[in-house]
């Protein structure tokens, strides 16, 4: 269901579909296909190699290698629009994220506080918003949907970045979800390794919460 006052960006995305829970299952699995398209090659030459001749072995392996980063580098671009930014000015710093602490109830505030993510549950799952994108962890914990997002003022201290997202996240989460641009959809297991280590806390954080929607 639409809210009462859409997100204007969405104007500039006429052409895209509203986004729904049954689109970005879509759009999961298009992800994992795309994927397997791309890696079992490898693992075909590989078993190939083996089979021709034992002794390619060296060559075999690193035919395994590449089907292992494949995914990984997917996971990688993914885990970028969460990652921090360099550090900025303190002043205004401190100041914005006085008030994006006055948006979050107390364990949330903490969670961003230590880690730089917002959590956020929504109707498709629970999110996690940074300053240059977000994290969307599918009912049950065991996807994610990383979206690159960001507010237009590059001037803006990084909570009040995070707070324009999170407001516009509260607004209209299918707008939200219609503006981004998806950049990973895959395991939270694969995301996390490549998630910068003082932002996993949030990423665990939100995978036992979205689990609980499945209890």
């Amino acid at each position: 269901m639409q809210p009462a006052v859409p997100l204007p960006e969405l104007a500039g995305v006429s052409w895209r579909s509203l986004e729904s829970g049954e689109s970005l299952a879509r759009r999961g699995r298009i992800w994992t296909a795309w994927t397997l398209l791309q890696a079992i090659p490898f693992v075909g030459v590989a078993a190939l190699l083996m089979v021709l001749e034992p002794l390619s072995a060296p060559v075999a392996f690193l035919s395994l290698v590449h089907a292992w980063v494949i995914p990984e580098l997917y996971a990688f671009r993914g885990s970028n629009v969460v990652r921090p930014k360099p550090t900025r000015a303190a002043g205004p710093e401190e100041v914005a994220q006085g008030l994006l602490g006055d948006l979050l109830d107390h364990e949330p505030r903490e969670l961003q506080r230590q880690t730089g993510l917002a959590l956020e549950p929504g109707a498709f799952g629970i999110w996690l918003v940074g300053e240059g994108g977000a994290v969307l962890v599918a009912p049950g914990g065991r996807r994610v949907h990383c979206f690159c997002v960001g507010v237009s003022d590059g001037d803006l201290p990084p909570s009040d970045r995070i707070a324009h997202l999170l407001l516009a996240l509260r607004q209209d989460e299918i707008g939200f979800a219609t503006v981004a641009n998806s950049s990973f959809s895959g395991a939270a297991w694969r995301l996390r390794r490549r998630m910068a280590p003082e932002s996993r806390p949030a990423l665990t954080a939100a995978v036992a919460a979205a689990r609980r929607l499945r209890d």
